[in-house]
């Protein structure tokens, strides 16, 4: 592959061919070259490939959480990106509960395999097939994937993690900086974060501690698809209308299986969903929807009032500070 002087290759995380960035500027009357415009996305782009770049020069061993969700995918694109034409310079994490859904987990097998990436599992199984955890009564493992993460971390020496929290999806997530510290414990403390000016991202840490990097910090949902609409990512089918069985729980369309029956006098019905958010399908919910393209579903996106996990995770209804409890202890 060239690189020619007015365009910068770039490789599609789906499918291996060339992307090209132009990188020409336009010029004034007076044959000056004017100012580069740039999109919000474009602005969005740069800022993400920098705190990904910056945080890798300055840490030893950072990983990428990657459960095949549509953030982690826009991470994992962005890296590929940034780093090219050399392979990403970290492996893969993730946390299984063992009740995720089976075409997700498929997607992140073949797309680790497809870029040569190491992927990590920490499974929850693991830990109740050996006592170290146990079922919750309410059935969903998403709370449970804390310690598991936790001991990936000190096990593998990881000491920068990234995350796609974005400030948008939830109040706990909205105080975190783009550099987050955790203690010896794995713990998060909202007020003890370091202050962030300019494009300084302070990854330093004593022994023991790390920090979780979130490069989507200033992006919205809707940008989010937006983005992945002008770079023709690939996806998980579930984020985009299908037919699925569900029961309407508590105001949630959640989808029977295994992991999930339905209860004494619940209606089994055949609905035209997707998924907003792909988690442990024993607390993510569906919604209606007819949008079976990207155009489609950032129309879609445009139009809601309701952030993603507001509308589709039950485990973060369980109390206002939810998230917030789970992330003090280590979670994501």
């Amino acid at each position: 592959m060239t690189i020619t002087d007015s365009a910068l290759a770039t490789s599609d995380i789906n499918e291996g061919t060339p992307v090209t960035t132009p990188l020409t500027t336009a010029a004034d009357a007076s044959g000056a070259p004017a100012a580069a415009s740039l999109s919000q996305l474009d602005v969005l782009e740069s800022e993400a490939m920098l705190i990904i770049r910056e945080s890798v020069a300055e840490l030893e061993r950072p990983a990428l959480l990657f459960s095949g969700g549509k953030d982690s995918v826009v991470m994992l694109h962005l890296a590929v990106k940034a780093f090219w034409p050399a392979r990403v310079p970290f492996p893969l994490l993730h946390v299984d509960t063992g009740h995720n859904f089976p075409e997700v987990l498929d997607f992140r097998d073949r797309t680790a395999e497809r870029l040569g990436l190491r992927l990590e599992v920490a499974k929850v199984q693991d830990y109740i097939d050996d006592g170290r955890l146990r079922e919750r009564a309410d059935g969903t493992r998403n709370p449970l994937q804390t310690q598991p993460l936790l001991d990936a971390i000190a096990e593998h020496k990881f000491d920068g993690v990234f995350g796609g929290g974005r400030r948008d999806e939830e109040k706990a997530r909205a105080k975190e900086r783009i550099v987050s510290l955790r203690d010896e414990f794995g713990q998060w403390d909202p007020r003890t974060q370091r202050p962030e000016l300019w494009n300084i991202f302070n990854t330093r840490h004593r022994p023991g501690e790390h920090v979780r990097i979130f490069p989507l910090s200033n992006w919205t949902e809707l940008e989010v698809w937006q983005y992945i609409e002008r770079e023709n990512i690939e996806l998980p089918p579930l984020y985009f209308a299908h037919e699925r069985e569900v029961v309407d729980r508590d105001g949630m369309l959640l989808a029977v299986g295994p992991y999930l029956p339905a209860r004494d006098g619940e209606e089994i019905t055949t609905r035209t969903v997707r998924y907003r958010t792909v988690g442990d399908m024993s607390c993510t919910g569906a919604v209606a929807s007819d949008a079976f393209d990207v155009a489609a579903v950032v129309r879609e996106t445009a139009a809601t009032t309701v952030s993603e996990r507001g509308a589709t995770r039950a485990d973060d209804r369980i109390s206002e500070a939810a998230m917030e409890d789970r992330k003090k202890e280590g979670y994501f």
